[in-house]
């Protein structure tokens, strides 16, 4: 007779966060062997999603089978004075058994103010705004979501409308503060290269002229020219182009290892699935989104895509946004080359959604530029909250 396991029931809240949704958990909801990093957690996030799935459907878990979908988030009381809530992010593969914990997910960021504010991690005024401030562990910065109250609680309803987004709800104002700098306030990391445009030998595809910065998460940017695109494309001709797709994560790889995150181009494609993530730009010009609606060359600055896991993002990564803001207020790279002459502290640009707005502050000091903070509007709402299963035998 077949010996089998019992289920064990996890507390857990599925949100939606900007274009994305994950599994919300607290440190306390996890087995005792689920709380530190390693293999541990690693298995369980895994396993709640349901990868690794070789039917890439996730059907056995609760991700969604996209790089949109397929999330996991672990938000605590901070260790920092200066910091709310602490918030980890993983980024979970669908067919292979990874959880990438080296970036942040800018479009969850936006449901981790009314996770806490549901939990209790924080306290928060009866009506109006309250301001909490996140640290983002997985790339150690600081945030601060603008989360409107109502009567006691988290308004989650509302009238804001978010491309990519099928209903509306209530507007949630992110702060990314010092997004490309690092901890302590210094910019040299922002440009890991020292360089504002690099040119990158990738094997099978050549020299590829590229802007690698680290801000929101590490982000490579190239021309949508560079790979024989316009800029415009949407995801189904896009993600059914495997020759595409290949080219894509050959310059991904080839630029994480310039930018000392690899040791490897392998190595980046095996452990770093996550970040960095490549974006690639173009003028502005018309086209029609997914869900139908026209994006009129008038009405965006630029055209921006990225490649998130592997396939390209129904909309725009948050992050992703982060680094276009970035990217366009400074003059020199390959975004704010896009633009025009001279400094840009807003961008709106088309995606394949839609269109979105997002602004930075930079200055620059005897050649050096720092970024004060990066600005974006999102939304958030709770979708599920109670108990997901797994089995007993999750860790074997």
């Amino acid at each position: 007779m077949t010996t089998r396991s019992p289920q064990i029931a996890i507390r857990a809240t599925h949100m939606r966060g900007g274009t994305s949704k994950g599994v919300f958990f607290t440190p306390a909801d996890l087995p005792e062997e689920a709380r530190r990093s390693g293999a541990a957690r690693d298995a369980l996030m895994l396993r709640v999603t349901g990868s690794p799935d070789p039917y890439g459907k996730h059907i056995d878990g609760m991700g969604g089978a996209t790089s949109s979908t397929s999330k996991v988030v672990i938000v605590g009381a901070s260790t920092r004075a200066d910091c709310d809530v602490d918030y980890l992010f993983g980024a979970v593969a669908i067919e292979s058994p990874v959880v990438d914990w080296s970036g942040n997910c800018g479009n969850l960021t936006a449901a981790v103010g009314p996770f806490a504010i549901a939990r209790g991690l924080v306290s928060a005024p009866l009506d109006g705004m309250a301001a909490v401030r996140i640290w983002q562990a997985n790339i150690q910065k600081k945030i601060v979501a603008h989360v409107p109250m109502q009567g006691g609680e988290v308004q989650e309803t509302g009238d804001f409308e978010l491309d990519g987004v099928t209903f509306p709800a209530a507007e949630i104002r992110l702060e990314f503060l010092a997004p490309g700098a690092d901890e302590d306030g210094e910019g040299g990391a922002m440009f890991p290269t020292g360089r504002k445009v690099d040119v990158i030998e990738v094997p099978g595809i050549g020299a590829v002229e590229a802007t690698l910065i680290n801000a929101g998460n590490p982000t490579i940017f190239v021309d949508a020219a560079t790979l024989g695109l316009t800029g415009a494309e949407l995801q189904p001709e896009f993600n059914g182009d495997a020759a595409l797709l290949a080219r894509c994560e050959a310059i991904r790889a080839n630029a994480t290892v310039a930018m000392g995150l690899a040791e490897s181009a392998s190595e980046a494609t095996a452990k770093r699935p996550h970040t960095p993530k490549l974006a690639f730009v173009a003028a502005p010009r018309s086209y029609t989104a997914s869900s139908g609606k026209p994006v009129r060359e008038g009405s965006i600055d630029i055209c921006a895509r990225i490649v998130s896991m592997g396939k390209l993002h129904h909309a725009m990564t948050g992050t992703g946004a982060v680094a276009i803001a970035v990217a366009a207020a400074i003059p020199g790279t390959l975004v704010s080359r896009l633009l025009g002459q001279g400094r840009h502290g807003e961008v709106c640009f088309g995606h394949p959604s839609g269109a979105l707005a997002v602004g930075a502050e930079a200055s620059e000091q005897d050649g050096t530029w720092t970024v004060d903070k990066a600005v974006m509007s999102r939304s958030a709402r709770r979708l599920m909250d109670g108990q997901v299963f797994v089995p007993a035998d999750w860790n074997r």
